[in-house]
């Protein structure tokens, strides 16, 4: 892993899901592709250029598309249906949750433009709410890596995976905090830091403002651990039940709604095996339009939002 320190480049997850699906058709020819009329914007028309005779286009059609991945899946395919998150969670549930989670097939539901950091194109393309929406199904499995390289990986991984993936994507350039050699395996979260006085748990993008957070604290001589959870559902349970015990604190932080998103996640962990003091950095209402950076800073999702909130769950420890 890079320290913030570091140099660091930037690039899109949606790019590095892209490059991961183009190595997993030339490694499988079971792979197939749909899309919602978003080929472009989900970074799958890469893959329609090296393999146009497994790529389906619907239209504006996500229900269809959700459908028809199933069928494929029926079939012995692996289907990566892909549309923004917003459509893929909310127009398309009903298919998702009967033709897809109720026979647990191998469909991979993509979507991209996750977040408040989708930006300018504000509220109505904003997923906010997905997560909730996709780990509340028995057999969804819920990933959100936290960069390009970890995309990439994801991606990559996914096709072994049994069952359905919801995995959430965003749309703008965030930094790259891991490398090509990091291992990645699904449901197991990362330490990317140890310390012993509090841990902070980040999904996505919030993942890097996590780390900024810790080197915030480091200076007031306060030691943050720092756990990315990729993988939303299925949780790393002992990781989190391990930095409860050795921290007595905790932190999450998420660009996405606060009901039922990985602070929510983190809390019924902990309450049911070690409760501690949760604090959560998230969405607690509706988004707007402007940049990420503007939006990071107008609903209290930066660093120092998660360095104050380390500060306060620090003075609830027993």
């Amino acid at each position: 892993m890079k320290k913030i320190s570091d140099e660091l480049q930037f690039d899109m997850t949606r790019s590095g899901f892209g490059r991961g699906l183009v190595e997993l058709g030339k490694a499988n020819k079971d792979v197939v592709v749909l899309s919602a009329d978003l080929s472009e914007s989900t970074r799958i028309d890469w893959f329609r250029k090296e393999f146009p005779d497994r790529f389906f286009s619907f239209g504006v059609a996500e229900q269809d598309m959700i459908s028809t991945a199933a069928g494929f899946a029926l079939s012995g395919k692996i289907a990566y249906a892909c549309t923004f998150g917003v459509f893929a969670a909310g127009r398309a549930w009903d298919q998702v949750r009967v033709s897809v989670d109720y026979m647990n097939l191998n469909v991979r539901i993509i979507g991209t433009h996750a977040g408040i950091s989708v930006g300018e194109d504000g509220y109505t393309h904003q997923a906010l709410e997905e997560i909730t929406l996709m780990r509340v199904l028995p057999n969804m499995t819920v990933l959100v890596p936290c960069d390009f390289v970890e995309a990439k990986h994801a991606t990559i991984k996914s096709a072994e995976w049994k069952g359905p993936i919801y995995m959430r994507l965003g749309r703008n350039k965030s930094p790259i905090i891991t490398d090509e050699n990091d291992p990645f395996e699904i449901g197991k979260g990362v330490l990317l830091k140890d310390g012993g006085d509090i841990t902070i748990v980040a999904c996505g993008q919030m993942v890097y403002e996590a780390l900024k957070a810790a080197e915030y604290l480091s200076k007031d001589k306060i030691d943050a651990r720092v756990i990315n959870i990729h993988t939303i559902k299925p949780v790393d349970e002992s990781i989190l039940i391990k930095a409860a015990k050795e921290t007595g604190a905790i932190v999450t932080a998420e660009e996405h709604s606060l009901h039922g998103g990985l602070g929510s996640v983190v809390s019924e962990v902990t309450s049911r095996n070690h409760p501690v003091p949760v604090k959560m950095i998230g969405m607690t209402e509706c988004g707007q339009t402007g940049s990420p950076q503007e939006l990071f800073k107008c609903y209290n999702l930066m660093a120092e939002d998660i360095t104050k909130a380390a500060r306060a769950a620090l003075k609830m420890k027993k």
